[in-house]
């Protein structure tokens, strides 16, 4: 029974508000299965405290928060009834089917995660709406076709002007980037994109969105990525205004099809890492920017066409933790010089043409250098040349709603599926309002849970020369 057979049934004529907000989620109650107990309790969702169903003083229903709850079924068009619904997030869940159009009509919206699912269909261009949204979620479903940006006469995505979240990875959408999608007026921090179909080539546009953090666009740099079909195939080259991005944080560009020269990162600052590997560049030497980004963390650029010295100021780097640059050209003296970073784990060259390896002291990282004429020599033997590795990839942090699994909360706090926080439930006679934040920004990304090889390290020191 959908909330219009509601209307003309069961509702009287002076029905209120807050009471089509409970006709509503009476209502998706009957399309959706494995629901929390607690709704079983009661009709009335706010007076008696759903699980997930906050409400504000006035018995609105205010946020929908059912993440990874083994929630399953489809998102019916009621949703669209609830018109003070500030956030909506069903991350984690079994839903299927498409996403109502008729989302597009919650004004008051500002969070929508429903990420993690079997959702299909396209994209409704009429989130487009949602003039108040700041985090729009809908990764690792089965979404299809392209990315809606308006026109004279419908809306589209390019509209979300307070947005910052843009995570649309892990689907099936086709086509091209559309250069309408951004624009100066935007605020976006994350533009996930990764693991799609996409072609074409990246929009210049995207230059001026100065307030990105992360942009990923390419797979991670591991064989196991490398063998899907549906990550993107973006080529042309690298805009030049890329580098006017200099709030970023994270740039993934890995394995598309993407040509010219090396993109120019020089000045953006804030980076802490950049995996551009396994593409077509024009054949380079190391770009100035290795030895420049102060806080990079982890480069990668594996089968980059890279050639000549490796410039000894990249491992100076305060904050370097992983190098994997396999499978270049790289050649002469691998001179790491006496002042490494404190915090270099891993170092991978192999399969380059470097002839001789200069450390001037002890060192504590895992270094790789096999299939490299130096290993012929005299560190045939060394574990430069011996250690069989797993194949490496650069990990960075996740952005989608956290799995909280069995965490729990103290009796006298509620645990927020949107961050796995548990907080301090403000108890009003009308509903639940969480102290958390809603808004989860990721101002402090760190490379946390760094895949290493779990092979004894060489702690050698002196002077090698093959």
């Amino acid at each position: 029974m959908t909330i219009d057979d509601l209307q003309y049934f069961l509702l009287p004529a002076n029905f209120t508000k807050h009471k089509w907000d409970a006709a509503a989620l009476l209502s998706l109650k009957n399309q959706w299965q494995n629901l929390p107990p607690s709704w079983g309790n009661s009709t009335d969702p706010c007076g008696a405290h759903w699980d997930g169903v906050d409400c504000d003083i006035n018995s609105r229903v205010t946020q929908l928060v059912l993440s990874t709850t083994n929630l399953k079924g489809t998102l019916g068009s009621d949703i669209a009834e609830l018109s003070e619904l500030k956030s909506f997030a069903l991350a984690g869940c079994s839903f299927s089917g498409r996403i109502p159009g008729e989302i597009g009509n919650l004004a008051n919206l500002s969070f929508l995660a429903l990420n993690s699912n079997n959702v299909s269909g396209k994209i409704p261009a009429s989130l487009g709406n949602l003039s108040n949204l700041n985090w729009l979620d809908l990764a690792d479903n089965q979404l299809t076709g392209r990315l809606p940006v308006s026109t004279k006469s419908t809306p589209g995505l390019d509209l979300l002007l307070k947005a910052k979240h843009f995570h649309f990875n892990k689907n099936q959408q086709t086509g091209s980037i559309p250069p309408k999608l951004f624009s100066f007026k935007m605020v976006l921090i994350h533009v996930i994109l990764n693991e799609n179909q996409l072609t074409g080539e990246i929009p210049s546009t995207l230059g001026v969105v100065k307030t990105l953090e992360i942009l990923w666009f390419g797979a991670n740099c591991s064989p196991l990525v490398n063998s899907r079909l549906d990550r993107n195939s973006l080529n042309g080259t690298v805009p030049s205004n890329l580098n006017n991005l200099t709030s970023l944080n994270e740039l993934h560009l890995a394995n598309n099809l993407l040509t010219g020269p090396v993109p120019d990162l020089t000045g953006m600052n804030l980076l802490n890492y950049v995996d551009l590997s396994n593409n077509s560049f024009d054949p380079s030497e190391a770009p100035k920017w290795f030895s420049t980004l102060q806080s990079l963390r982890a480069l990668g650029m594996e089968n980059g066409k890279l050639h000549g010295v490796v410039p000894q100021k990249l491992f100076n780097l305060p904050q370097l933790q992983q190098v994997l640059l396999k499978d270049n050209t790289f050649n002469g003296t691998l001179a790491m010089g006496g002042n490494i970073g404190q915090q270099l784990q891993l170092v991978d060259f192999e399969n380059n043409q470097i002839s001789a390896v200069t450390l001037r002291f002890s060192y504590k990282m895992i270094i790789i250098l096999k299939g490299n004429p130096a290993c012929v020599g005299a560190l045939s033997n060394t574990s430069f040349c011996q250690l069989v590795q797993e194949p490496q990839e650069l990990i960075p942090n996740s952005t989608s709603l956290p799995d909280c699994g069995s965490k729990s909360c103290a009796s006298n706090e509620k645990l927020n599926p949107q961050n796995c926080e548990c907080a301090y439930p403000n108890h009003g006679s009308k509903g639940v309002l969480l102290h958390a934040q809603v808004e989860i920004l990721y101002s402090d990304v760190d490379l946390q849970g760094l895949k290493l090889p779990l092979k004894k390290k060489d702690a050698a020191g002196g002077s090698w020369v093959a």
